[in-house]
């Protein structure tokens, strides 16, 4: 009985560990068992979607909108003109989403083409935003907020032609 009780030495515990094999994750059947799970059954698991999917799922949505010139700030479009040249376009610029295990919020920033109604224009971004993430991710939308950084008036981008033109 005294014996049970003696602290183990290092040679005893290394020759208990080296002989026990670890359980695996998963139940692995010597043979295929194609009958184990019926058909059409989800297997148990967990899905986690990063946020850049969710945030990229938001952007291309509101791209897609009617009245949308682009998305993001100034400096944000400035970067994304360089991106574009070099075909690395980011279909994230101007949109920020938190994620969380059933929901996500997102706030999103957009430039208005002149004439369409922004008010509109921003009620159909939330709605194809909201929409395409509960479709497309399976998150349900607390809200999306928009906000609209310009409006943009066709033929009044500043080019360098334009620029010599106008000062010859």
């Amino acid at each position: 009985m005294t014996e049970d009780l003696k602290p183990a030495t290092p040679a005893t515990a290394a020759a208990s560990t080296t002989g026990a094999t670890k359980s695996p994750r998963v139940d692995r059947p010597t043979t295929l068992d194609v009958s184990a799970r019926p058909a059409g059954e989800p297997a148990e698991g967990k899905t986690v979607i990063a946020d850049g999917v969710v945030a990229k799922v938001a952007g291309i949505a509101a791209r897609e909108v009617a009245g949308v010139f682009a998305l993001g700030g100034g400096g944000a479009r400035a970067f994304g003109a360089i991106r574009d040249a070099v075909n690395a376009t980011d279909l994230t610029q101007g949109v920020k989403v938190e994620v969380g295990e059933t929901q996500a919020a997102a706030d999103i920033t957009i430039v208005v083409e002149y004439p369409a109604p922004i008010q509109q224009v921003a009620a159909n971004v939330r709605a194809a935003v909201a929409g395409a993430i509960s479709q497309l991710v399976g998150l349900e939308v607390v809200e999306v907020n928009v906000e609209v950084n310009d409006v943009h008036v066709a033929g009044t981008d500043d080019s360098d032609d334009d620029a010599e033109s106008r000062v010859a």
